[in-house]
């Protein structure tokens, strides 16, 4: 029992009491250890307590019966005055009973030990035991909601101080009215337009002389754009003023940056000026700052003027460059090649001074700025084509050889930014143009998921070309690029469409078959693979009409495809008749029944691709003058060459001729007659046609219609052609038929 202590052998093998003034709150009886639990489930007799006398070795606590509650001998002798048992009646606060409480130390396994015995089990000892300790519980303060009293005042303490704290800054007051101004405004669809307009008003009192204070905190920065968005371009440059001085710092900014790019949004002229000549002399500073070169790059490709690109990337050429007044002999020009002309002593300074900067940029990852795709282009045209020098720049195109299986190489993103710009789809061409066969096939290994939106892309579409221009593995560069514009699957119908129906794309998809047609290719894109050309000469040992009938082969079943499931929308623009001329004419070996079924297809339609009806932009996408076009060379069986003035027949014969008489012998007049004479005059000079001689005799029956249709010249309507003869305006088609007859 609590405050006994027995004169026994194991006392001295327990350890000390702590003098600590601590209650110890006594384990409940049901928490005991496993090994008890698994000792009174082995033992089937019932556990008897063997009576001592009381004056067998007891002696007296050394603590009084006040000091501890109810234990010690005055509480044996109130227990004996009620008649009740100890292990009944003595509870202690906690609701156990101190006889079936588990020893104070953990050195003991069991009472046995001890030299005790737990007296036999009382069924309504838990009952009381449980009520003792729920009363007691009730009696206790709630530790959940002390904690969240003083929880609570603790954040209402952190509040108020947070307050004490903004109103002791600067221009507190001014800054809390304006953020709520702009909590205002920035609710677009609930504002009206006199109440914004008004809010704007009282932004604009606030901000005035103070636009400093703002722009460099994380808060009232968002206050600034908001009055730049609703600002008129007065007030637009009346904050540029303001911040004048302060454009390099606030490029550099983490929130501020924002700004900088709300000013230049609107590219007024001004204030662009004023932005920009804070960046002169800090270039290399700012490309390299995490921030702010995204900030000077941005302002390079979309804002800046020619002469001011000019001057930003000269700055890469050295520090000579980069000072601050200085006015170079070679101001009037960035090109690297004409500064190292005019001094041919600096070539080497600037040439590594070059190269360290774009090393820095490229060990950083930073691969998408155009400023870098700019200044290694300038690199590598100065310089010599298989130097030391044009060697190291590739080598960044080419993949670290210590990258571990299953990585991504590093050259994948450099090639794939360097492709979308201008000046980086030159570099890429040219390192096309001018690597080895082995080269090649690295340099295109990264663009194989890219490669669809790279068609449609009006820079990278070159590389795509270059590729189909100059790899001598036909094969390789079909499967990489035609592999994913033409997959064999159900959407195939669908992505041709898409691709005919686009400038870039269609140039790509059409390459094999008009190389050189004028319609296909623009004049930056011609200007760019002549360049590729003359390179491909010593570079390339392929002829370039295999290589090209090559190709063609390749994609024709596909394209024919196409062409069988979706002639209905091909037919309505024009260069989907352009499209279908081109596949049909190209690569006539290949595939001969799917040709079949496309030309019986295009003979279906003849009605709907001649159709003068159809609604233009311009006459130079007439469908019906295309649709003319597509009829009358495919009823001749080939192209018209305008050096030869003749038709070359392609082979095997594409034998459409026919198939078209069949469809539009019932309305052979109206042909003749119309607008799609001239196909009908195609049709009868066709060697390829084996009803010519019906055509004819069907011709003399509407020979008045033919006159009628041709007109008979006037002093109205004659006119004179090249060799000065006098012709009237009717239908020229219907003299030649005439003449014919």
């Amino acid at each position: 029992m609590a405050g006994i202590k027995r004169k026994s052998a194991a006392q001295s093998l327990v350890e000390p009491r702590s003098k600590s003034k601590k209650a110890k709150v006594e384990k409940h009886a049901s928490k005991r250890t496993a090994k008890d639990e698994r000792a009174t489930h082995r033992s089937k007799k019932p556990i008897t307590v063997e009576k001592s006398s009381e004056s067998d070795d007891l002696v007296e606590s050394d603590t009084s019966g006040d000091e501890n509650g109810f234990y010690g001998f005055a509480a044996d002798e109130e227990a004996a005055a009620r008649g009740g048992s100890e292990d009944e009646d003595m509870v202690d606060a906690f609701g156990e009973s101190s006889a079936t409480s588990e020893p104070e130390h953990d050195d003991y396994d069991s009472e046995e030990e001890l030299g005790t015995k737990k007296a036999p089990y009382n069924g309504n000892r838990g009952k009381d035991i449980k009520s003792a300790a729920e009363k007691w519980d009730q009696q206790q303060p709630k530790p959940a909601a002390l904690n969240a009293s003083s929880s609570r005042e603790s954040h209402q303490k952190q509040r108020a101080l947070a307050k004490e704290r903004k109103a002791a800054k600067t221009n507190a007051d001014i800054i809390e009215r304006s953020k709520k101004l702009w909590e205002q405004l920035r609710l677009k669809s609930h504002v009206e337009k006199e109440t914004r307009k008004k809010l704007v008003e009282e932004l604009f009192e606030i901000v005035t002389g103070r636009v400093k204070d703002f722009v460099f905190k994380h808060d009232s920065a968002r206050v600034i754009q908001c009055a730049l968005k609703y600002a008129t371009p007065d007030q637009r440059r009346m904050i540029a003023r303001e911040l004048q001085g302060e454009y390099r710092t606030l490029a550099e900014g983490k929130y501020s940056k924002h700004l900088v790019a709300k000013l230049l949004e609107k590219n007024d002229p001004q204030i662009r000026d004023m932005v920009i000549a804070e960046f002169y002399g800090h270039v290399r500073r700012m490309i390299n700052h995490p921030e702010a070169a995204w900030i000077l790059d941005d302002t390079y490709r979309q804002v800046a003027t020619p002469e001011q690109k000019r001057r930003l990337l000269c700055e890469w050429y050295g520090p000579e460059f980069s000072i601050a007044g200085l006015k170079s002999k070679d101001s009037h020009t960035a090109e690297l090649n004409a500064i190292l002309e005019k001094s041919p002593e600096k070539r080497k300074p600037i040439m590594d001074y070059l190269d360290t900067q774009i090393n820095q940029i490229i060990q950083k990852k930073q691969h998408g700025f155009t400023m870098l795709h700019d200044a290694m282009l300038q690199y590598f045209l100065a310089c010599k084509p298989g130097s030391e020098e044009a060697n190291n720049l590739f080598e960044h195109f080419r993949p670290d050889p210590t990258v571990k299986e299953g990585e991504e190489a590093d050259n994948v993103d450099i090639l794939k930014n360097l492709a979308f710009t201008k000046s980086g789809s030159r570099l890429v061409s040219l390192a096309f143009a001018y690597g080895s066969a082995k080269d090649r096939k690295v340099f295109l290994k990264p663009y194989k998921d890219v490669t669809e939106m790279m068609a449609y892309d009006v820079n990278a579409h070159h590389v795509l070309l270059t590729v189909l221009a100059v790899m001598d593995d036909t094969k390789l560069s079909s499967k990489s690029i035609f592999g994913d514009l033409l997959p064999s699957n159900d959407t195939l119908p669908e992505k041709v469409l898409n691709l005919v129906s686009s400038a870039s794309a269609r140039s790509v998809l059409l390459y094999p078959y008009a190389s050189e047609s004028k319609w296909l290719l623009d004049d930056k894109t011609k200007e760019r693979l002549s360049e590729i050309y003359a390179i491909r000469e010593t570079t390339s040992k392929k002829n370039p009409n295999t290589r090209l009938q090559e190709l063609a082969k390749f994609i024709e079943p596909q394209l024919l495809s196409a062409i069988t499931t979706r002639v209905a929308d091909l037919v309505t623009f024009s260069f989907g008749l352009q499209f279908i001329g081109e596949v049909l004419v190209g690569a006539p070996e290949v595939e001969q029944e799917k040709r079949k079924e496309a030309l019986t297809e295009i003979a279906n339609h003849c009605n709907e691709i001649f159709d003068p009806s159809k609604e233009t932009s311009s006459a130079k996408d007439d469908p019906s003058t295309f649709g003319k076009g597509l009829l009358k060379t495919l009823v001749q069986g080939g192209k018209y060459n305008p050096q030869t003035r003749s038709v070359v027949p392609v082979d095997p014969p594409l034998g459409f001729a026919d198939m078209f008489w069949e469809k539009i012998k019932a309305d052979l007049t109206e042909w003749a007659t119309g607008p799609g004479s001239f196909v009908i005059v195609g049709l009868a000079e066709s060697e390829d046609f084996s009803n010519r001689d019906k055509l004819l005799k069907a011709m003399r029956k509407s020979r008045t219609q033919l006159e009628t249709a041709a007109g008979t010249p006037t002093k109205k309507n004659a006119r004179k052609n090249e060799k000065g003869e006098i012709q009237a305006k009717g239908n020229p088609g219907a003299r030649l038929l005439l003449e014919k007859l």
